[in-house]
């Protein structure tokens, strides 16, 4: 049971684990400074608890997100959003900005700057992707147990090595909104992860997994989750902690973290990886990196085509896969920027709705909720990510101004209080919901 769980889990952290989670955390450690401890605690809260109860609410039932919002939201509801979170982490956005990333912090410095380089990368990198991902029974093998290993011990022997060489912090006070709150800001910091939305996407592939392995009763099913659960939380917990330190105890001169041009995390990792491995420096990060995208692209190919078979079945598995592995080389070779101007809003739109989800799931658990206090509670997050969404792309005064009226507003969190209150007011309102997965309705499905 605990052995399935953990094979589970260390295939999920292979595909959450990308380049955004590679620099936030070295970024995070430089300007926290001596202030590193709150501020890295405030980011594993929300970085590492945030998407693992996620994954592990979403696989309680084996219908995922959609059975669990199907029965406390409305099945449009359901389908309109997880088709949404979908495109917004898939193709839209995450799957080609993982491709075109790895190539600006790994390749790059090999390769050189160029269309054509970026083009021949991409295709090779693409080709291998639809190559994992057409087969999803076999990611297990694939990712959990070969790629995943080893660009999570290349990780670790990049921030043990450095922070062997490096003991001293170059910044003497905490930079920014970590001295004015070091927990918030890594709070915060972890939250612009969005790996909850990844969770909610990847919970696809753990369901598909866990009925390949089959299990025997009730009780073995929910061990094997909470075990998946643990060992994504604990991998990441320490490469976040790791990859911290490594940044905190980085020298970085006052002219580069002076300068806004320059991703400081990008940066730690680059020179750190130079001055360890000395000449094959360059080829140790361009290979870490890559790998470590590349399991993410595969993962989200295979969840993003299986949710749309299941879905929309007109077209098939690999059908999806080839539309959206080619839609994504292009987009990471063509308008990249473009496409991202226009999902971000998108993103920052569903987001709040997919934690507000989470949420309602933990507290149904426990007691029943009424569903329309659930509608209110998803309908506050809604028009608080509008509001938010207005201030931030369409600079309306009026928006910035109410956004200023709700806690924590000004920092991308104004949903939260109204939120609350709309699950406070489910306690009272009538139509109530419990949220018990029958036995013998998991069963069958498992």
């Amino acid at each position: 049971m605990v052995k399935k769980g953990m094979q589970i889990g260390l295939l999920i952290f292979g595909m959450t684990f990308g380049a955004g989670n590679l620099i936030f955390p070295p970024s995070l450690g430089f300007q926290a400074g001596p202030l590193f401890w709150p501020a890295i605690i405030g980011f594993i809260i929300s970085g590492v608890g945030m998407p693992v109860v996620s994954l592990i609410m979403g696989t309680f039932n084996p219908g995922g997100f959609r059975a669990e919002m199907n029965k406390k939201i409305s099945p449009l509801f359901s389908l309109v959003l997880l088709t949404l979170i979908y495109l917004a982490i898939g193709p839209l956005m995450a799957i080609p900005r993982t491709a075109a990333t790895s190539f600006s912090v790994g390749i790059l410095p090999l390769a050189g700057d160029g269309t054509l380089q970026l083009a021949v990368y991409t295709a090779l990198y693409f080709a291998l992707a639809w190559w994992l991902s057409i087969t999803p029974s076999k990611l297990l093998s694939r990712i959990g147990k070969i790629l995943t290993p080893l660009f999570a011990v290349m990780i670790v022997a990049l921030f043990v090595l450095g922070l062997s060489a490096f003991t001293t912090t170059e910044l003497t006070a905490p930079a920014g909104n970590y001295a004015i709150s070091a927990f918030g800001s890594g709070f915060i910091e972890g939250y612009n992860t969005v790996d909850t939305i990844a969770a909610f996407a990847f919970c696809i592939i753990a369901l598909q997994t866990l009925r390949q392995m089959g299990f025997s009763s009730q009780r073995e099913y929910y061990i094997s989750v909470w075990a998946a659960g643990a060992s994504v939380a604990i991998l990441m917990a320490a490469l976040y902690l790791g990859l911290g330190l490594l940044g905190n105890h980085f020298p970085i001169p006052e002219s580069v973290y002076q300068n806004p041009a320059v991703n400081l995390g990008a940066y730690v990792l680059t020179q750190a990886s130079y001055s360890v491995f000395g000449p094959v420096g360059v080829w140790f990060l361009a290979v870490m990196v890559a790998i470590t995208c590349f399991t993410t692209s595969v993962g989200l190919i295979a969840a993003v085509s299986e949710f749309f078979a299941s879905e929309f079945p007109r077209l098939s598995y690999k059908a999806y896969v080839t539309i959206i592995t080619l839609f994504s080389f292009a987009a990471a070779n063509l308008g990249l920027n473009q496409i991202i101007q226009v999902t971000l809003p998108l993103l920052l739109f569903v987001y709040p709705m997919a934690i507000t989800v989470v949420l309602l799931i933990i507290v149904n658990k426990f007691v029943s909720l009424s569903r329309i206090g659930m509608r209110l509670a998803v309908a506050a997050a809604a028009v608080c990510a509008v509001i938010d969404i207005l201030h931030q792309f369409a600079h309306l005064e009026m928006a910035g101004q109410m956004l200023s009226y709700l806690p924590l507003g000004t920092s991308g969190l104004g949903w939260i209080v109204p939120v609350c209150a709309a699950i406070a007011m489910s306690f009272v309102l009538p139509q109530k919901v419990t949220g018990k997965v029958e036995k013998s309705s998991l069963m069958h499905d498992v």
